[in-house]
């Protein structure tokens, strides 16, 4: 009898051999891996939050921000003024301006006239010097020129001269000596000290010299014109003035003086026409603003003022009256001011540093209204938690604002 077995083909046989001897495969699990700290990210964020507290304490700051106080008060009272001294100090400053028009010729005329001018004579000496009428003084082109009535010059000091000014008249008549403005020499005082210690300067042109036939005006005509050129050149004027003001100082209404100086009338360069020229000359008196508002405050009564800073705002509406305004180099200038003064307090940041200094934030609030010059105080402490100022002053910033 035969039998019959399943016969494997040899290649089947291989692959089956395979099968059963590969080795069985497990199952990955995952618990099983080792566990590992984020060392990394713990000091990335320990670095982030050190920088943190560290730019909090770089920018940490203490500061105050200061509007000042503000007073208007009626203003009605005397006071006196010393030149360039005192407690309330003066100056003087003038300004010049030379308005011309031309007009038909109605005819002509002989003349013969010398030239005249105003100068300012210097001394540098500490004693006075006095100069006798007829003293000579000479440009650099050699043209003399002399007064006509004595004058004093009071002492100074190389830089802070004494100074007069005095009228003088061209030696020769004709237009030669219609010179600008330039500076003098006293011949009679060559060979001696007093040669570089007095001197004289002129602001504005010598005029007046003429000589031969010269065109005229009808006299109406002249008239007219020259009212209209004083018209014309007040604007000009306080224009001109308010340009010399020194940096500091203030100029008052009622604190200036103008005088007009009639010009010869001079050939135009327009064939039959004449220049008329009229001449104007502004002063003024001038305070510094800080010495003037503390001098008005201390007039007001009821204000309570104790000498802090001020400075007179230019909404201040003050007029000054006075018979005249001083003569030149006068040592005293009495006068009257009424109307309205806006009064603004200057911050001092060093009195309001030293003030809040070492006190907490509501201490600090409460010492800052015992100061008059404060109207507003905010007070800015950084990092959020700082809760005083620190002891030295000179840490503490402190802003003025605009009232």
């Amino acid at each position: 009898m035969r039998t019959l077995n399943d016969i494997t083909p040899p290649s089947r046989r291989r692959e089956a051999d395979s099968l059963t001897s590969a080795p069985s495969r497990q199952p990955l699990n995952l618990s099983e891996r080792p566990f590992k700290f984020p060392y990394i990210t713990l000091i990335v964020v320990l670095g982030i939050i050190a920088l943190s507290i560290g730019a909090l304490f770089y920018f940490s700051s203490a500061k105050v921000e200061v509007t000042p106080n503000t007073i208007s008060a009626a203003v009605q009272g005397s006071f006196t003024a010393s030149i360039s001294s005192g407690n309330l100090p003066y100056e003087m400053i003038t300004a010049q301006k030379i308005a011309t028009q031309s007009v038909k010729s109605g005819g002509t005329k002989e003349v013969s006239s010398s030239s005249s001018g105003t100068i300012t004579v210097y001394n540098t000496q500490t004693k006075s010097q006095h100069l006798i009428a007829n003293t000579r003084f000479a440009t650099t082109a050699g043209l003399i020129f002399r007064i006509h009535t004595a004058v004093t010059v009071p002492g100074g000091s190389p830089t802070k001269p004494g100074s007069t000014t005095a009228k003088v008249y061209a030696d020769q008549a004709g237009s030669t000596y219609n010179i600008a403005p330039t500076s003098f020499t006293i011949p009679g005082f060559a060979g001696t000290p007093q040669a570089s210690q007095v001197y004289a300067r002129s602001t504005s042109a010598m005029s007046g010299g003429a000589s031969g036939t010269v065109p005229i005006v009808d006299t109406s005509l002249e008239a007219t014109t020259r009212a209209a050129l004083t018209k014309a050149l007040e604007p000009d004027l306080q224009t001109s003035i308010k340009a010399q003001i020194p940096e500091g100082y203030t100029l008052v209404i009622g604190a200036t003086h103008i005088a007009y100086d009639t010009l010869d009338s001079a050939p135009s360069a327009t064939t039959g026409m004449v220049d008329v020229k009229e001449q104007g000359t502004i002063t003024a008196v001038v305070f510094p603003n800080a010495a003037l508002a503390k001098a008005v405050a201390q007039s007001i009564s009821g204000l309570n003022y104790q000498g802090e800073p001020l400075l007179l705002t230019p909404a201040s509406n003050l007029v000054l009256a006075a018979p005249s305004l001083p003569e030149a180099n006068a040592a005293s200038f009495t006068f009257t001011l009424s109307g309205t003064a806006s009064l603004l307090y200057t911050v001092d940041p060093t009195r309001i540093a030293a003030a809040i200094a070492g006190k907490t934030r509501s201490a600090a609030e409460v010492a800052l209204t015992n100061y008059p010059e404060v109207k507003r105080a905010v007070i800015i402490l950084r990092p959020f938690w700082r809760q005083s100022f620190p002891q030295d002053p000179s840490t503490i910033t402190v802003v003025e604002t605009n009232p």
